[in-house]
């Protein structure tokens, strides 16, 4: 706010809710839920939560692990 301004004269305005383009859970594909999204149940968000943790999204690369970190997982 400008020198002068009163706090109180300034006006939330709230913007209206995008319409989300993807509307399909990205593990299974059925419709996503207001709740949940972008997943349709806590199921496939937990899914997704796992491959995340078993580094399933990982992205590969041709660096050598720094000393002291732990190994990488199995490659499978």
């Amino acid at each position: 706010m400008g020198e002068g301004e009163d706090k109180k004269s300034a006006k939330v305005v709230r913007l209206p809710k995008k319409r989300r383009r993807s509307s399909r859970c990205p593990i299974c594909g059925k419709p996503a839920t207001e709740e949940g999204w972008p997943f349709c149940s806590t199921r496939c968000a937990n899914v997704d939560l796992g491959r995340w943790l078993d580094g399933g999204y990982r992205i590969p690369t041709e660096e050598a692990p720094e000393e002291g970190s732990p190994p990488p997982p199995d490659e499978e």
